[in-house]
């Protein structure tokens, strides 16, 4: 098991990775290694609690599926097995994100001050802009 927090963890038959060429220049070696890793993570077959998953979707963004599966992608390193421990930290921190919960939203008030300073300024905008129009004839 992957530990993403304390009480949730991953369970690494949930994990698809996959080896391919890796794209740019990087001469030989990158020409005849296939260094890159794909990693499949499908999130509606996965383990994971419903509330979490549904955080997971909104977080994934593009990087997910029509049919639900996160697809993450690593090249940055020379070797095969760095590109899938960097891929592999990205998901967990995805998942982590996810299982944080948003705290609930307090409704709060304007203090008494706040609305007395406010009507205070609206009043004196309102004589300057008075101070504005044509002189009276009278």
């Amino acid at each position: 098991m992957i530990p993403v927090t304390p009480s949730l963890s991953l369970d690494p038959d949930e994990i698809e990775f996959r080896a391919a060429r890796a794209r740019g220049p990087g001469g030989q070696h990158v020409n005849k290694t296939s260094t890159a890793v794909e990693l499949r993570f499908d999130v509606p077959c996965s383990s994971l609690p419903p509330d979490v998953r549904a955080r997971l979707y909104r977080l994934a963004g593009s990087r997910l599926t029509q049919e639900g599966v996160i697809v993450l992608f690593a090249q940055g390193h020379r070797s095969q097995e760095m590109n899938r421990r960097e891929v592999l930290d990205r998901l967990v921190d995805l998942v982590r994100a996810a299982a944080a919960r948003p705290k609930a939203r307090k409704p709060t008030k304007a203090s008494h001050g706040s609305k007395l300073r406010r009507l205070e300024g609206k009043s004196r905008r309102a004589t300057v802009k008075a101070g504005r129009g044509r002189p009276s004839t009278d």
